[in-house]
């Protein structure tokens, strides 16, 4: 009875033993498994991530091409903008200053529109509002005996001579400071400007112990507000030129007291670069 037992025991043992040694074999061989998945993942993982780094590259060299092309463009839009085109062969104008002067126009009266044909018309009409606003007389009561026009791009401004000096005087009257003031803010605020003052007078001759005659009173005139505009207003002297034209450049006929009085003026004429003078205006400065 005890060997039939110890046989039974033994044979237990032997069984559990087996069936033991098939689970480590078979974890084992699991384990492997795992390992070699891992192995693998891993693989991928580097493969991925190397060619994720490639594509990073090819992203981040796109993305560089597509800054430069951004600040290319952007270039050649300031180029373009800057672009100077000839207008009727005596100035240059750039498209920024073309789009100030187009706004510039949508304020200017609908019938003077009508007359700007072409491009030269439209910057004359433009500067003209302009230069009219920020020579603003109104506080003068004297609109009528101040003339702003625009021939060939030059700007001309003309006083009548009562707005500035007494009848056959040069002495520059005080009534002139209010519109002298102006124009020197003008020219002080843009260096490119040079300007010219004439002197004009009706035809009647004087003869005096100070004036000879119309030559010598426009000229006297007109250095009487260049000295003014140096010394009160501190006007760059280099930037002014005086000059005297007698009576020969009459705007009317001398044939009545009215006309001679429009001919007895003083014309401002300022010759600017237009792309500077028109950004001045139409900043409002």
């Amino acid at each position: 009875m005890k060997k039939v037992s110890i046989l039974m025991l033994s044979g237990l043992v032997l069984l559990s033993s087996c069936v033991s040694k098939k689970k480590y074999v078979a974890l084992e061989l699991e384990n492997g498994q795992i390992k070699s998945e891992l192995t693998k993942t891993r693989v991928e993982k580097e493969d991925l991530e190397s060619k994720f780094n490639v594509i990073q590259a090819r992203v981040d060299q796109y993305n560089n091409k597509i800054h430069s092309l951004t600040d290319l463009n952007s270039s050649l839009n300031e180029e373009i903008d800057s672009k100077l085109e000839t207008v009727n062969n005596i100035a240059v104008i750039s498209n920024d200053t073309k789009k100030a002067m187009r706004k510039t126009l949508t304020r200017v009266n609908p019938d003077l529109l009508t007359n700007a044909k072409t491009l030269k018309d439209s910057m004359d009409l433009a500067i003209s509002y302009n230069l009219t606003k920020t020579l603003d007389t109104s506080s003068l009561n004297e609109d009528d005996d101040i003339a702003i026009s625009i021939d060939e791009t030059v700007v001309m401004i003309s006083i009548s001579d009562k707005l500035l000096f007494n009848t056959a005087s040069y002495k520059v009257s005080n009534k002139a400071n209010a519109i002298l003031q102006k124009l020197a803010d003008v020219i002080n605020s843009e260096p490119s400007i040079d300007v010219m003052i004439e002197g004009h007078t009706d035809s009647r001759s004087i003869n005096n112990a100070k004036v000879k005659d119309n030559w010598d009173l426009s000229v006297l005139r007109a250095t009487s507000i260049v000295r003014k505009l140096q010394n009160e207003y501190n006007v760059d002297p280099e930037k002014l030129i005086a000059s005297g034209r007698s009576s020969y450049l009459p705007i009317v006929d001398n044939d009545s007291k009215e006309n001679r009085a429009k001919n007895r003026r003083t014309r401002i004429v300022i010759l600017p670069n237009i792309n500077k003078f028109f950004a001045l205006m139409s900043s409002g400065k």
